[in-house]
């Protein structure tokens, strides 16, 4: 079997043309369906669309019904599609597109409609939507193992002809062991993932619409709630935040406030600051000078959030302090003490090294270049987190900022 993101068409191109020799291709959308180099596959299998978010406007539109028109794009005649519960106009949308394209299309039951009864079916990945995502995957993976066996996927059993917005629920059936093996032994790194190192625990998490990050915070409480409270010293709580492309990081940040972080940190989707840093991680449609001036816009995001949670008659004067070295960039910020302090670095390595100060038995860089915590908000932060009995330190925003964080944070993943 071979997944593949955001396919090219030369990779699509040896998929058709049998040089690839896979048995078994799961192929990845890029962007939207309707316009995207995987229509290229004119009759796959099967098709299936996840839960619809507001994402990448500027290509697929700004409403969930255009969205959704884009995502029905992938819709074939007569391929069997899935799909799961959605809002009710982008779920009509998704309905009609269907109807005008002749592919026969069901709507997945929950998960526990699939589950034996006291035999829950455990999965892998943490977070309540993806119970959504499973159950959906389970669908794909039973629609596919019939057509191995020839079966006729149109003679399928629907339990009901005229279920929500008139789509057929997808057939129950009983997992086989492998498939809940499957789904218990799922990983999925940058999603939902935890590492715990010493006093300091990352929450990682590629979450960059609103409602993957709604879902993140959930994740993110849940995990803090089942944790044990230390005993010996001060608990800190750090944000680390990215947000790209056409994304609105103001509607993200607003939503990543309940969580009362100690500290905001924001830094480009570079890993390191040089000539030779890892091209994957580089947009070279723009230039370093963008990426820090972005980064600094969602600071001052973030002060403003935090400001208007704040009484107004308690703010002090803003810092007027000079900016630090330029490994460092800092916005004034109300330096009350309820109130989030934000940090900026030029690249992850550095927002790394203050975050977790030596502390993390796997990332030890080398000595941080002189004067990177110099500024006094880094200075007195540096101590804080030094003398912290646990340090929580939530990863989102971004899949790259993600992936750059689990390059240095796990270089055998790069290896």
């Amino acid at each position: 079997m071979w997944h593949l993101g955001t396919s090219s068409p030369a990779t699509l191109t040896g998929l058709l043309s049998g040089s690839l020799q896979v048995d078994l291709a799961v192929v990845e959308v890029g962007i939207g369906g309707a316009y995207d180099c995987t229509n290229i596959i004119r009759k796959p299998v099967v098709c299936g669309v996840s839960s619809l978010g507001i994402d990448h406007t500027s290509l697929l539109g700004d409403t969930m019904e255009k969205i959704a028109w884009q995502k029905g794009g992938i819709f074939k005649p007569g391929v069997p599609a899935f799909t799961v519960p959605q809002p009710d106009g982008p779920l009509a949308v998704l309905r009609d597109r269907a109807q005008q394209i002749s592919c026969p299309l069901y709507l997945c039951p929950p998960l526990e409609a699939l589950e034996e009864e006291g035999r829950p079916l455990m999965l892998g990945l943490e977070g309540e939507h993806q119970r959504s995502n499973a159950a959906l995957a389970l669908q794909l993976a039973h629609c596919w193992l019939q057509w191995q066996d020839h079966h006729d996927i149109w003679e399928l059993k629907v339990s009901s002809p005229n279920t929500w917005w008139q789509l057929p629920l997808a057939p129950r059936f009983q997992p086989t062991s492998r498939m809940q093996h499957g789904l218990r032994d799922t990983e999925w790194p940058g999603r939902t993932q935890v590492l715990r190192r010493g006093p300091l625990t990352w929450y990682l998490d590629g979450a960059h619409t609103t409602s993957s990050v709604q879902a993140c915070v959930r994740w993110f409480h849940q995990s803090l709630q089942r944790n044990e409270r230390p005993s010996g010293g001060p608990e800190v709580h750090v944000l680390l935040f990215n947000s790209t492309g056409d994304r609105d990081p103001a509607a993200l940040l607003k939503l990543l406030q309940p969580c009362q972080f100690d500290y905001a940190v924001f830094c480009p989707n570079l890993t390191e600051v040089s000539a030779t840093s890892n091209a994957d991680q580089q947009n070279f449609t723009v230039t370093l000078d963008q990426v820090l001036l972005r980064c600094l816009q969602h600071q001052q995001h973030w002060s403003c959030l935090s400001e208007k949670q704040a009484s107004p008659d308690l703010w002090n004067t803003p810092s007027t302090e000079p900016d630090g070295p330029a490994s460092l960039l800092l916005a004034p910020h109300p330096p009350h003490p309820t109130n989030t302090s934000s940090l900026v670095f030029s690249c992850i390595s550095h927002a790394l090294q203050w975050i977790s100060q030596g502390r993390d038995p796997i990332f030890q860089p080398p000595s941080p270049p002189k004067g990177l915590f110099s500024h006094p908000t880094a200075s007195s932060g540096a101590s804080v987190l030094r003398e912290a009995a646990a340090i929580h330190v939530l990863v989102t925003g971004s899949l790259h900022l993600v992936g750059g964080v689990l390059r240095l944070l796990e270089p055998s993943l790069s290896q």
